[in-house]
């Protein structure tokens, strides 16, 4: 990328004056737990508590803000499944711009209701989100309407990088950054914006950025010296599932931020509800991905570190299963098969020995059908509250010692 088409602190510093004015100045808070857990001081910049949950309407506003009259006029259009979405339809209507916002048919209720109610016209169409965004192009096409990218264009990079200014003004001690990674756009703003801001400190500051390892398009990209697509699979973390890095972020990101590193399904889902319960914070799946980036012990780290939470918008219903998984993979929520003999009294000698661990069951189903049963015998699947590995394998040796014969399921 030419240097003379990088942003320049300046410009940064423009945008935080623009944005400030719409936008939350969201808190910096202490995460003690973190601390103890990496032994080096740890913060949360909680962009999960800015306007339309979400560090979205810092870009939206910044572009759509510095828009002619002639184009304001035309109106804007967006495509998005959830935090654009509401970060357009707001600044759009903060600015007196209408805006059309395309969403697939699937997306959630309570996202497609906030979109609406920050009086945006949506329309909903195509089963995955890449026909929501032909939709939107051939729509821009048609009227004339501005189109608004999510992550890969000049303003929406600064509008997101206000972040780091934030950061800085409010925890000038930062020696690290850490940021999730989707197409680029918030990684590309805090980095760049970051460095600028500790250099004309004459300090120094480490930026990093965490993926799903779901949908990892930064390494191979990196690997391959340009911009490359790659299949996604399916993820909780939505919000920064892209197959393939911006054409404009991905400069950036390559020369600015020091480290990418991905994180699993089960360390995210660990994380959220990590989060949820030690720091009282809900946030979704790609906005915890620093989190549980530093829980698995991804980055090693020296000094204080700011994680940005970019984003709290989840489905209850979604949040309702993540918060299941995460009790499994924390070894908190644990399915054990147990095959009887199909006899009185086998159902109370389970229990007891269960009840003998201290551990409580959640669920229980009582089978006589299945592959390999012995006509004899019977499946009791149980579903069991664990406080941690140490107390399932406690009530597995329980189980052993009554004499039964105890698995895990993986079911």
């Amino acid at each position: 990328m030419p240097t003379s088409d990088l942003p320049t602190l300046k410009e940064f510093d423009a945008a935080w004056e623009r944005v400030s004015k719409v936008a939350m100045k969201t808190p910096i808070l202490e995460s003690n737990w973190l601390s103890d857990l990496t032994g080096e001081p740890v913060f949360f910049k909680c962009e999960n508590l800015q306007r339309t949950g979400a560090y979205k309407i810092r870009g939206a506003y910044n572009m759509i803000s510095r828009l002619s009259e002639e184009e304001r006029a035309r109106g804007v259009v967006a495509a998005s499944a959830g935090n654009h979405a509401q970060g357009v339809a707001l600044a759009a209507r903060l600015l007196g711009i209408k805006a059309t916002i395309f969403m697939p048919i699937g997306a959630s209720l309570p996202k497609y209701q906030a979109t609406i109610g920050y009086g945006a016209n949506v329309v909903l169409t195509g089963a995955i989100f890449d026909d929501t965004l032909v939709a939107a192009k051939e729509f821009t096409n048609s009227t004339g309407a501005v189109f608004v990218p999510p992550f890969d264009h000049r303003d929406i990079v600064i509008g997101q990088g206000t972040v780091a200014l934030e950061i800085f003004n409010q925890l000038p001690e930062v020696d690290n950054i850490v940021v999730c990674l989707g197409g680029g756009g918030l990684a590309a703003g805090v980095a760049l914006a970051a460095k600028l801001k500790a250099e004309s400190l004459g300090r120094k500051v480490r930026v990093y950025a965490v993926q799903s390892e779901m949908a990892a398009s930064y390494p191979p990209s990196l690997a391959a010296g340009e911009p490359t697509a790659i299949e996604v699979r399916p993820t909780i973390a939505d919000g920064i599932a892209v197959a393939k890095p911006g054409a404009y972020t991905f400069g950036i990101v390559r020369d600015y931020v020091d480290q990418i590193v991905t994180v699993s399904e089960d360390e995210m889902a660990k994380a959220m509800l990590a989060v949820m319960e030690r720091s009282k914070l809900v946030v979704e799946a790609g906005g915890v991905v620093g989190a549980a980036a530093l829980m698995a012990a991804k980055l090693e780290l020296q000094g204080t570190t700011c994680v940005i939470i970019s984003g709290g918008n989840i489905d209850p219903l979604l949040l309702q299963k993540v918060i299941g998984h995460g009790l499994a993979a924390s070894d908190r929520y644990t399915n054990i098969s147990v095959m009887l003999p199909d006899r009185p009294g086998q159902l109370v000698k389970t229990a007891q020995a269960v009840a003998s661990a201290q551990a409580n069951v959640v669920e229980v189903l009582h089978t006589r059908h299945g592959n390999g049963f012995q006509i004899s015998e019977v499946e009791l699947r149980l579903a069991v509250e664990t406080r941690g590995k140490e107390h399932r394998d406690e009530v597995l040796q329980a189980l052993e010692e009554a004499g039964l014969r105890p698995s895990m399921d993986k079911d």
